[in-house]
């Protein structure tokens, strides 16, 4: 969907973005206006880039940013500097601890092989960042030949944060299911990339086969979820991931955790 970019004239910056996923979803960047921030005694102070990008960052972290095919061109160096900050590392680990705190505090395991925990996979368990730092962090409209070109050659890293609970929730006997938009052609690569980057041990891996090529990707999830449930009599207590289509949709898991991440949105 194409959209118009901000940009900053003088010392104000004038936001001109168009589009949302559907008309029943307010989007920040659907509405043409100057922003300028006011301090309590009235005077009016302009907003910088920095704090453009980064208020634009948070609010696609609050889900008011949707359905964006690219990340704004003035914000693509200051995301890709939060992607590869230590900030972007506590943030992570952060969603990380209350994944555990709520593992060890509400979860009443049955321990009979039918508790879940379900995972996503690209920058919730491997990170794509090296792909998109070759790609202006999210700058370019996302190309998933290019995309899965990279995927197959089975390099992406490890996200730490992420292997410490996927081996934490392992070790307490819970079943790991790994469910990724990822299509089936990359099975094999991905198994390889997970194996490698130190993943090990997970229940079952669920990818897009050509029957699902007409689902977007939260129906597909939620229908993945659906079959745990119904057929294999699972439990979901908690599903990882960076996007919220990774999340939504019924059934759902006891507990939800969502990772930042700021490069792309898929619906």
């Amino acid at each position: 969907m194409a959209q118009t970019r901000p940009f900053l004239g003088g010392l104000i910056i004038f936001f001109f973005i168009t589009g949302v996923c559907s008309s029943a979803d307010w989007n920040i960047l659907n509405h043409q206006r100057s922003v300028t921030a006011r301090r309590s005694n009235g005077r009016a102070v302009d907003i910088s880039l920095k704090n453009y990008c980064d208020a634009w960052r948070m609010n696609v972290e609050l889900h008011n940013i949707r359905d964006f095919d690219a990340v704004p061109e003035e914000c693509t160096g200051i995301v890709g500097k939060y992607m590869t900050s230590l900030q972007y590392r506590a943030d992570s680990e952060r969603t990380i601890e209350e994944c555990t705190i709520y593992l060890s505090t509400s979860c009443g395991l049955e321990m009979d092989g039918r508790d879940a925990w379900i995972f996503d996979i690209d920058d919730t368990l491997l990170s794509t960042v090296p792909y998109f730092k070759k790609h202006q962090y999210g700058g370019e409209k996302l190309n998933l030949t290019s995309l899965e070109e990279w995927m197959r050659k089975g390099k992406a890293p490890a996200l730490e944060h992420s292997l410490k609970l996927f081996n934490e929730i392992k070790g307490r006997g819970i079943q790991i299911v790994l469910v990724s938009s990822r299509r089936e052609h990359l099975r094999s690569a991905t198994i390889d990339n997970l194996v490698t980057a130190g993943f090990h041990g997970w229940s079952s891996l669920i990818l897009r086969g050509p029957e699902d090529e007409l689902k977007g990707v939260q129906n597909f999830k939620a229908d993945a979820r659906r079959r745990l449930v119904e057929e294999d009599g699972y439990r979901i207590w908690g599903i990882l991931g960076d996007q919220f289509s990774s999340i939504q949709g019924l059934p759902s898991a006891k507990r939800t955790f969502k990772l930042p991440n700021p490069l792309y949105y898929i619906c």
